[in-house]
C-alpha cells in the first residue's frame, strides 16, 4: 500500500514574520537578552574615607586594580554599557573631596564599562557589593581609605589647638562645673594635655594639621614667674585633665535613618543637635579642667557601629552620647526615650525592638564584611562590664529627667536593651531617641532651631549633674 506524500512544513505568513518584529523592537534588546539597570550612583566623601555607591537592580561583576603613581583605581563592570547614571559620576566629585580628584568612565570594551577613580593620595581601596536592603536594591561599593588613616586622636588635638587664642588675648571664663564635695582623687597627668601643649609650643602648630610626635630635649630652665590668673591650659606645659565627651550622631551617609512624613532625615537632625551640644561642651569646664565634644561622624558619611565604639575609645572618652531620632510603624508614638546596655534581656518588648532596629544600621550604611577589621569590632562587642552599665544608667537619669524638663517622655525611666552601639567596656554609654521622628509634630519641633537647641541645653544640663556627682578625675587615661 502506497502512503501518501507528508505534506510540505507550512511557511510562516508574512504578517506572522511582521508582528514577531514588532515584539522585538517593543521588548528591546534589555528584556530578551537583559543585564543589569544601573538605577542611581552616590559618593560620599569624608577625611575618613571617601565612597562611591553604584546601585543597580541586579547584581553587578566587576574587576579591579590599584595603581599606586599616581594613585588611582580602575574597576571593569561586565554586563553592562555606559549610561547617563553612570555618566552621572563625573560631576558629583566636589572640589573638596579629600581623597578622590575625579572620576572618568567609558566603554572599555563591548559589555564592559571601565571606572578609573583619580585619588589625591596614596589609598587603599575596598570593592564590594551588597545584597537589597531596606529601600535600597544591589550595590556596588568603591570604599577609598587613605593610606595614613585619619587618627581621632590627632583629630581632636588639632580641633583643640584651633580653639587656642592667640597669644595676649583673653578671653571670659567659660562654665564651670563643681564636682561634689569631700576627698577627691589625686590629680593625675594627663598624657593627651601633655601631647596638645607639646605640639602647641611648636612653630606653625594651630595652622596646620599637627605633626608626628619626637622627643625633644628639655629646654632650659628659666626663672620661676607667677602663674598668671587664666592659665591657657592648652599651651601651658602644666597641661590640665582635659575631659573628653563622645557625641555619636546616628546613621549618615548611605543610611539616613528614620524619614519623617514630610522627608525630615534623621541622619540631618540628630547631626545638628550634635553641633550644637558640642559647642557647648567646649565652653565648659569641670572643676577647673576643659571638657572637649568628639564626634563620631562630623559629616553626612556612614560609620559602622563597631567603628563609632572604636573611635570612642580611641581618644579615652569619658562619655558616650549616642543622638538619634525614633520611629514607629504608627504616628500616633511621641515623647523621648534614654537607653543603655543591658547583658541580659531587654527591658521592654519596645526596647528590643528599637535595639533590633538600630542594630541593623550596618546592613543599609553598608560594610565590607570580609574586612578582617570587622571581626576585631564585633569581638570588641563582647566585652562590656557591670560597672560600665551602672554608670551608664546614671548617666542616662540625669539625661532623661533634664529632657523630662522640656518635653514629652516615651517612658519615665531609662531603658535598656543590647545596642551595639554602646558596648564601649570602659565607657558610660547612653543613647538618646530625642523624639518620635514619625510623629508629624513631633517631626515638625525637630525640624526647628529653637527646639534644636532647647534639646542641647538639655543634654548639657544633664552632662554636667552627671560629673557633678561622678568626678572624672577619678578615671585615668593614658595616650
Amino acid at each position: 500500500m502506497t502512503l501518501p506524500p507528508r505534506p510540505a512544513p507550512r511557511q510562516p505568513s508574512r504578517r506572522t514574520l511582521l508582528q514577531a518584529g514588532s515584539l522585538v523592537l517593543l521588548l528591546g534588546t534589555q528584556q530578551i537578552a537583559r543585564g543589569a539597570t544601573i538605577l542611581a550612583v552616590r559618593v560620599w566623601p569624608a577625611p575618613e574615607y571617601s565612597r562611591v555607591t553604584i546601585e543597580s537592580d541586579g547584581a553587578l561583576v566587576a574587576k579591579q586594580f590599584f595603581v599606586t603613581t599616581p594613585p588611582r583605581l580602575a574597576v571593569d563592570i561586565e554586563g553592562i554599557d555606559l549610561s547617563p547614571e553612570l555618566r552621572e559620576l563625573v560631576a558629583k566629585v566636589k572640589p573638596d573631596d579629600p581623597n578622590i580628584a575625579g572620576i572618568r568612565v567609558g566603554q572599555n570594551a563591548p559589555g564592559v564599562v571601565r571606572l578609573v577613580v583619580d585619588l589625591k593620595q596614596a589609598a587603599m581601596p575596598q570593592v564590594f557589593t551588597l545584597p537589597p536592603v531596606a529601600a535600597y536594591q544591589h550595590r556596588l561599593v568603591f570604599d577609598l581609605y587613605p593610606a595614613a588613616p585619619v587618627d581621632p586622636l590627632e583629630a581632636l588635638i588639632a580641633e583643640r589647638l584651633r580653639d587656642v587664642p592667640a597669644a595676649g588675648k583673653t578671653l571670659p571664663a567659660p562654665p564651670t562645673v563643681t564636682a561634689r564635695t569631700g576627698p577627691q582623687p589625686p590629680a593625675e597627668t594627663d598624657p593627651l594635655g601633655d601631647l596638645i601643649a607639646q605640639r602647641s609650643q611648636r612653630p606653625g602648630a594651630t595652622g596646620a594639621p599637627p605633626p608626628p610626635v619626637v622627643a625633644a630635649a628639655p629646654p632650659p630652665a628659666e626663672p620661676a614667674r607667677p602663674a598668671p590668673a587664666t592659665p591657657n591650659r592648652a599651651t601651658s606645659t602644666q597641661t590640665d585633665r582635659i575631659i573628653i565627651v563622645a557625641l555619636d550622631p546616628g546613621h549618615g551617609g548611605e543610611d539616613p535613618g528614620a524619614i519623617g512624613p514630610a522627608g525630615t532625615r534623621e541622619k540631618d537632625v540628630v547631626l545638628r543637635v550634635a553641633h550644637l551640644l558640642r559647642d557647648r561642651i567646649n565652653a565648659t569646664t569641670v572643676g577647673g579642667n576643659p571638657m572637649r565634644a568628639f564626634l563620631t561622624r562630623d559629616g553626612d558619611f556612614f560609620v559602622p557601629l563597631g567603628v563609632r565604639v572604636q573611635k570612642a575609645r580611641r581618644v579615652q572618652a569619658d562619655l558616650f552620647v549616642s543622638i538619634h531620632a525614633d520611629a514607629f510603624t504608627t504616628p500616633a508614638a511621641r515623647g523621648a526615650s534614654v537607653f543603655a546596655l543591658s547583658q541580659g534581656g531587654a527591658s521592654s518588648t519596645a526596647a528590643r525592638w528599637l535595639a533590633n532596629k538600630e542594630n541593623q544600621a550596618d546592613l543599609v550604611g553598608g560594610i565590607n564584611v570580609q574586612s578582617k577589621d570587622q571581626h576585631v569590632q564585633r569581638a570588641l562587642l563582647d566585652m562590656s562590664t557591670t560597672a560600665q552599665i551602672n554608670d551608664s544608667l546614671k548617666l542616662g537619669s540625669v539625661l532623661l529627667g533634664e529632657i523630662g524638663g522640656m518635653a514629652k517622655l516615651h517612658k519615665p525611666r531609662v531603658e535598656q536593651a543590647g545596642f551595639a552601639v554602646l558596648k564601649a567596656p570602659d565607657i558610660p554609654s547612653v543613647l538618646v531617641e530625642t523624639a518620635f521622628i514619625s510623629n508629624p509634630e513631633e517631626e515638625q519641633r525637630l525640624r526647628s532651631s529653637a527646639y534644636q537647641e532647647q534639646l542641647a541645653d538639655a543634654l548639657m544640663r544633664g552632662i554636667t549633674r552627671y560629673f557633678a556627682k561622678n568626678p572624672p578625675l577619678a578615671r585615668s587615661r593614658s595616650v
